[in-house]
């Protein structure tokens, strides 16, 4: 990665009021907005960082996005998982280079993006041909054509089954995770890791009795809440605003016998 901003590169401009604006430097292309517009080779060349004007005078810093920036401004169908859940998650499913993983229910991509960045290999099912077709533009968009050779997804539905044999992983983010279980329990090598994302503490409850029915042990329900706080001088104090609930991340792992 090149220390200067170039065409090609995804750029996150941020104004004054920390509004965030996600575009790619294209050549001969601009940048329009209620605060004037801003030609895109006025950022090319540019360092990481630096303050860009439009034609109106209103300020941006120019950034790369980071993995957090990009989920939470990409274009997308379903809902994403957000990046409070994305961290927590991936170190409850242990995911590394070269883990293999069967994930469903990929929707925009944001944990496909976040597995294959720590360096997974994913075969994803996916119901619905736009919700694939976004996950897999998003992928090429922030990580490069590359990472494809990495990421394969298929159409289909995952409560029919699992293909797949001897993965490290499953993780799921589907409404009725429990159906997938005794599918997991076939594809899984033993030792593997189950992760469930799931909004509802009924779902956690019914994945839950499905996973102490079948051959999977040590298994534990996460909450995650975000809380960021407010530092002006001597004013110190939690944020009025936080993010509490979003989802419940359950993890299970399969035993040998």
């Amino acid at each position: 990665m090149t220390a200067t901003l170039d065409y090609g590169d995804l750029v996150l401009l941020v104004d004054h009021k920390k509004r965030r604006y996600l575009v790619t430097l294209e050549e001969g292309r601009e940048f329009q907005s209620h605060a004037g517009v801003l030609g895109h080779e006025l950022i090319v060349g540019r360092e990481e960082g630096a303050e860009v004007s439009t034609t109106k005078g209103q300020r941006f810093r120019a950034f790369r996005p980071t993995l957090t920036d990009f989920v939470l401004s990409m274009p997308r169908g379903a809902q994403v998982i957000y990046p409070k859940d994305l961290g927590p998650l991936l170190l409850l499913a242990d995911i590394g280079p070269g883990v293999r993983v069967l994930e469903s229910g990929v929707g925009s991509g944001a944990l496909s993006m976040t597995m294959l960045r720590a360096g997974a290999e994913i075969v994803g099912y996916e119901l619905r041909p736009d919700f694939a077709a976004r996950a897999t533009k998003n992928v090429r968009a922030f990580l490069g054509a590359e990472a494809l050779d990495r990421y394969q997804v298929e159409l289909r539905d995952c409560y029919d089954g699992i293909d797949e044999i001897n993965v490290d992983r499953v993780v799921l983010d589907l409404p009725e995770p429990w159906q997938v279980v005794p599918h997991a329990q076939g594809a899984l090598r033993r030792g593997g890791i189950i992760v469930s994302y799931s909004p509802s503490i009924t779902q956690v409850m019914r994945f839950t009795e499905a996973l102490q029915r079948a051959s999977f042990a040590e298994i534990s329900t996460t909450e995650v809440l975000n809380r960021t706080w407010h530092l002006d001088g001597p004013a110190v104090r939690p944020d009025h605003r936080m993010v509490a609930h979003t989802g419940f991340l359950t993890r299970a792992r399969l035993l040998a016998d």
